[in-house]
């Protein structure tokens, strides 16, 4: 039986090919129920219909992005001639219609775009602030006049369709007809009513079957739906009434300012009201691989598409289901989630003792009616056939049928399915929403975990624990903690210097919550940075004020660093910030701040005494960061494409604490009692990790911990003699990760599982057998690339 189900079974866990899918298909030959049996693994021949339909409707949408073909931009010009303000629209008080606001970002129509006076344009005529966002008070009327944020979905089917479903069940056919066949034979051998009762006791055993099976299959039903509704159900951060603040993206309305950053998904059309170096992958829609820059001679930002580079905001114009994405979804038919490779084992395992049940089902109807017939044949029978000898024969057909009900376990594989949705539900009361089935299943297999270490291994709460600035070490603790003591310490001029490159290079703002107080929106490490500009005393409006960003190259995980252009106000100078990863940040500067906070050219010496600070900071579990600024004189620097990235001038060192969290070093020694090795992968400095890594018992003497830069110059030989002893991967870019996942797959035949909680993460979470995303106590940045888990 093994290699039966190894021949015609064999699926793929990740991304099976059809041929395989259609395999095992055919191989089921023989089912009660196939409706009912697979219909919750994929349909192929609705999946591929949707794929074809799916890039002829691509193919569209790429017409209208790219060629903008003149005669589709003149019926669209024309159709906005005709169109009037719709009555409703004006009674409210707006004065752009909805249909109107779609065709503008749908079709990429600069003219009418730039007719309605642009962005202000539009923001006056959906009558809503670009600085202050929508009023609350508001929100419901929006909705009833630009519509809900909410895409049509087929209606749940009742559950009298699940019970006709569970009717057409091969065997109960069968048994109905029997029945039938009971009723009339058993009325004319024995009268009424003693001829009914075994055709009746038959109909009350199909009417339990078919009403139990329903109930369960309804239950699952709506327990599915619900889960699929909470996994939809994403936060955005938008702009509402001058305050910053995370919405679901069911409640999102036309009007609203939206901030997006890297790993986002564009939750409705609209347009960009301001954003740096913002990337958008298209290829959702248009099929397009390439990623789309948006700027403000191209700010039409489409639903659905996932923001791959840079920040911005952008002002909502169209929700729902008159958005792109809307619009394709409504044409699209579902083809079904891929099956998990147990439902696949177990529908052939189910097959094969039905296949055993029917022979012997046979084989007993044969040997009894053959019995029967000799019997006739000693009595001299043979030819006088009366009712009572064809109810004989029924009753061992009904025997035979019995057999076959018996042995084909149809319910095996819905059991599986139900026990793995109640393992879904169970997960979800952990904070924790499972995409696919197969992730329950597959989790019970992991051999190996590649996990990240910042809010995943450690609580991602960030505080600023010591700074190296002007030669010096101060501990931000006790009485040091207090603003004034920590001023006094910081001569004046670099005190300045240090909080215009705390408030200027950030990509977190500073918001009044309605309680007064000041609240941080942005990444731990971004708001612990500002907690400790703000523990200095600085005002973050106040120095936003003093300066005019011009340019802003946000962090990304292969340059590890984050860099603005500022013109400062006095005088008009530019200057550029940086920040990020010690060691490269640290190579770009050839100046120091020294005591008298003067800045002095940075020496081979003094280089080593910082590199030596920086790893005395690592080995204490801190976090490292370098601040760094530049004075920019030459014009043609700021008008180059980039920011400059050499011969900065130090400013200090900062060491951010992010404790380990509870009860993770037991987690570890359960997963190696198991015999799971756990192997950190991260992108920090390759002390911290280690010293993480020791703290949670995951690095050991015999263990390796490398850099990435190392790990990827290695030769496939090196690799297979190297992994096995890796435990900790530092200074790691997402091909590293993506790369260590993939051998550890194919060439060590792992069952991998990866955690993560930034985008960086991504390539790595799609490859891995069980991706695991964190997305709530530990993020840096949202990651919406969710894999299996």
């Amino acid at each position: 039986m093994e290699n039966y189900l190894r021949k015609n079974f064999a699926v793929e866990p990740k991304r099976p090919s059809e041929e395989a899918l259609r395999r095992w298909r055919s191989a089921v030959a023989l089912v009660k129920n196939r409706s009912r049996r697979f219909r919750m693994v994929a349909d192929l021949a609705k999946r591929a219909e949707a794929d074809r339909r799916r890039k002829i409707i691509q193919e569209k949408i790429r017409v209208a992005l790219y060629v903008q073909k003149a005669a589709l931009n003149f019926i669209d010009a024309g159709k906005q001639a005709e169109s009037k303000l719709p009555e409703d629209v004006r009674k409210a008080g707006f004065h752009i219609g909805a249909d109107e606001l779609a065709s503008i970002v749908r079709s990429h129509d600069m003219s009418s775009f730039e007719e309605h006076g642009g962005v202000e344009g539009l923001a006056k005529k959906v009558s809503v602030s670009l600085t202050n966002g929508v009023v609350p008070t508001d929100i419901s009327f929006r909705q009833n006049i630009y519509g809900n944020n909410k895409f049509d979905e087929k209606p749940a089917r009742s559950f009298w369709m699940f019970v006709w479903e569970a009717l057409h069940d091969l065997t109960l056919i069968i048994l109905i007809v029997c029945a039938v066949v009971s009723i009339g034979v058993g009325v004319a051998t024995e009268g009424w009513p003693g001829g009914l009762y075994d055709g009746l006791g038959i109909v009350l055993c199909i009417f339990l079957v078919v009403f139990v099976t329903a109930i369960s299959d309804y239950k699952q039903s709506l327990q599915f739906k619900d889960l699929d509704k909470e996994k939809k159900n994403i936060l955005v951060q938008v702009t509402r009434e001058g305050c910053r603040q995370k919405i679901s993206i069911y409640d999102l309305v036309v009007g609203d300012i939206v901030h997006l950053s890297i790993g986002d998904q564009v939750p409705a059309d609209g347009v960009l009201i301001s954003g740096y170096s913002l990337s958008i992958d298209e290829s959702s829609l248009s099929g397009e691989s390439e990623p789309v820059k948006v700027t403000q001679e191209r700010p039409f930002l489409l639903s659905g598409t996932k923001v791959q580079d840079g920040s911005g905001k952008m002002l909502v114009t169209t929700v729902g289901m008159r958005t792109e994405w809307g619009r394709l979804m409504v044409t699209l038919s579902e083809g079904g989630v891929d099956e998990t490779p147990l439902q696949v084992k177990l529908n052939g395992v189910a097959t094969v003792i039905g296949k055993i049940g029917l022979v012997f089902a046979v084989l007993t109807f044969l040997v009894l009616t053959i019995r029967f017939m000799v019997t006739k044949a000693k009595l001299g029978e043979i030819e006088k056939w009366g009712m009572s000898d064809v109810l004989v024969l029924l009753n061992f057909f009904a025997v035979a049928v019995t057999i076959i009900v018996v042995a084909v376990p149809e319910g095996l594989p819905l059991a599986v399915t139900l026990s793995l949705a109640f393992a879904m539900k169970k997960l979800m009361s952990d904070k924790a929403l499972v995409r696919h089935l197969s992730a329950c299943e597959t989790m019970g297999s992991a051999t190996c975990i590649c996990t990240d270490k910042t809010g995943t291994l450690t609580t991602n709460h960030m505080v600023v624990d010591k700074i190296w600035t002007c030669g010096r070490t101060i501990s931000i603790a006790g009485d040091n903690k207090r603003e004034d003591v920590l001023r006094s310490s910081i001569a004046g001029e670099v005190l300045d210097l240090l909080l215009q490159s705390i408030f200027q290079n950030t990509g977190a703002e500073v918001v009044k919550g309605k309680d007064g107080k000041n609240n941080i929106l942005g990444s731990p490490t971004e708001t612990a940075i500002l907690e400790f500009g703000l523990l200095l005393g600085g005002e973050f409006k106040k120095y936003r004020k003093e300066s005019t960003i011009l340019k802003v190259e946000p962090f990304n995980s292969e340059k590890k660093r984050m860099s603005v252009l500022v013109s400062l106000s006095n005088g008009g100078e530019n200057r550029a910030f940086c920040k990020g990863a010690s060691e490269i940040i640290l190579e770009s500067c050839n100046k120091v701040i020294n005591v008298d906070g003067k800045a002095e050219h940075l020496s081979k010496e003094q280089k080593k005494y910082i590199t030596d600070v920086i790893n005395g900071f690592a080995c204490e579990a801190l976090r490292t960061l370098c601040l760094a600024f530049k004075d920019v004189k030459d014009t043609s620097d700021v008008h180059s494409d980039s920011i400059p990235q050499e011969n900065y001038t130090l400013i200090a060192v900062i060491g951010i604490k992010d404790p380990v969290r509870p009860g993770v070093r037991q987690a570890v020694e359960t997963c190696l009692s198991a015999g799971i090795k756990v192997r950190i992968v991260t992108g920090d400095n390759i002390n911290t990790a280690k010293a993480i890594a020791r703290e949670c018992g995951i690095l050991t003497e015999n263990g390796l911990a490398i850099e990435g830069p190392e790990f990827r110059d290695m030769s496939p030989r090196q690799m297979e003699e190297t992994i096995p002893k890796l435990q900790v991967l530092a200074r790691s870019l997402p091909l590293d990760k993506h790369k260590l996942v993939t051998y550890l797959r194919k060439e060590f035949k792992e069952v991998v599982a990866v955690t993560g909680d930034g985008t960086n993460d991504a390539p790595a979470l799609h490859e891995a057998d069980i991706g695991l995303a964190m997305g709530i106590a530990g993020c840096k940045r949202k990651c919406r690339c969710y894999h299996n888990g």
